[in-house]
This record gives structure tokens, sequence and C-alpha cells, in this order.
């Protein structure tokens, strides 16, 4: 490894001196595929529904996660909260593919930068990584590409179900208050359609592990404007928990 101008830049591809498997209360024995809903009462509200069974947790200093078992026509999904930001989603992936996981689907809210209706579905190709954790697990570059043949299972099971969709580029930050108006400005010109804050870190972990990795993302808040417009997205129960449901879908034949 060499030594840089810029710490994040130290791309170190060799196995970290802590792991996930030192610790008891690490996950194990996972289905082979998973969802991660951000939103955890969606998440809650999915799992009530099919009667899904608590099969692990997943801990953290803040907050202890619940992992169910779905079974959806006979196939096993784990089904988690995904943690909030690149890093703390990071780390859960890592636990989760030490823990069996080979396939993931994420799926949540972002902002959109393009003028797009509340619920309106993206599904990310490619990612700029404006964010910390992906640069541990995959050497530096400015965006980092989704997985062309998981995106376009995703369109197909999308279009199967009737659903608008489009495919491109998001924006991962780690800032979710320093979305400037020139910064966004910038990204909008390089064609991204959103921003979040975990797609980028979630691709290099899934790629480190040689685990397929997609997600479907629904656009929230408003960020194409002169001003600023929640849109109330927090309130889209119906949204969110429907999402969940098509990521369930999306995983189960992937």
């Amino acid at each position: 490894m060499q030594t840089k101008e810029i710490p994040l830049l130290e791309f170190d591809q060799s196995k970290g001196k802590v792991c996930p498997e030192y610790f008891a209360s690490t996950p194990k024995n996972l289905p082979e595929r998973c969802v991660i809903g951000f939103s955890k009462s969606s998440v809650n509200a999915i799992a009530e529904k099919y009667g899904a069974p608590v099969i692990s947790e997943m801990h953290s200093c803040t907050v202890n996660l619940p992992i169910y078992e779905i079974d959806l026509d006979g196939v096993k999904i784990a089904l988690i909260t995904g943690f909030l930001g690149s890093a703390g989603v990071a780390g859960q992936i890592h636990e989760l593919c030490s823990a069996g996981v080979k396939k993931i689907v994420a799926c949540g809210s972002a902002g959109t930068l393009t003028p797009k209706p509340l619920g309106a579905l993206v599904i990310p190709n490619c990612a700029i990584r404006d964010e910390g954790a992906s640069f541990h697990y995959t050497p530096p570059s400015y965006e980092i590409q989704a997985d062309g043949g998981v995106v376009r299972h995703i369109e197909k099971i999308l279009d199967k179900l009737g659903l608008p969709h489009t495919a491109g580029k998001t924006w991962t930050t780690d800032a979710i208050y320093r979305e400037t108006e020139d910064k966004i400005a910038l990204r909008r010109s390089q064609g991204c359609l959103t921003v979040e804050m975990e797609c980028s870190a979630m691709i290099a972990v899934s790629n480190f592990f040689n685990v397929k990795f997609g997600q479907i993302l629904y656009c929230g808040d408003d960020l194409s404007g002169e001003d600023y417009d929640s849109r109330n997205f927090s309130h889209a129960t119906d949204v969110r928990r429907n999402l969940v449901e098509y990521a369930l879908q999306c995983v189960k034949d992937l």
C-alpha cells in the first residue's frame, strides 16, 4: 500500500484485522437472498404481513435491528432495516456477507434532482462516490458501476409488475445537509437523477465479496426546483411498503 496525499485514497485490499466472525453477536447462517429496506416501519409492517419470524439480530452501539425471514413462494429471504449512511450500511453488508448472504436488493427513498413525481422509481446503474466507506472496499474512482445484469433483472421484474421506472445515475453523499446549489447543479450536469446516502458504498462492499447487488429507489423529496420541497415524503407509507414488496419480488429470482 502506498501513502497518498489524502488518506481516503490509500486503498488496501488485504484482510481487515477485525472481522465480523470474531464476535458472537454477528448473525450466522442467513438465507442466500436478502432485502435491505431503508424504512424501519415499512420493513416491520411487511414482516408482520407475512408472519415472518425473527431469525437473528444485527447489533450496534445505538440500535439493534431484527432480521426477519420471509417465505415467498417457497424461497427464503432475509429482510432487515438498513443503517442510515454509507459507513453504517457498509459494515452491515459486510456482516451479512459473512453470514452467507449472496444476493441483495436494497430499497429506499432518494431526493430527486430532476422533476419527477413523488414515488417515481429509479434503478441506480451508476453512483458518484461522494462518501467514504466505498474507498475501503475498492480502488479510488469518481464513479462506480452497478451490476448491469442485476439492473436488467430488476427492470424485467418491474416491467412484469407493470411499474414505470427509469435506470440512471445517482449521487451518494455522506452529508445530507451539504447538498448545495452548486453541487446539485454539477451532479445534474453529470447525469445524476437522484441523491441518497448509501448506494455507492453498497455496490463497493457487494463487489468486494462477489455478491450480486441491486437497488430500487423511489423519488421522495424534490431538489430539482428553485426551492426545496419535502413533499411530505416521510408520510408516503404505501409507497415505502410497496417498495419492499417490489424488492422481495426482485431478489426472489435473482
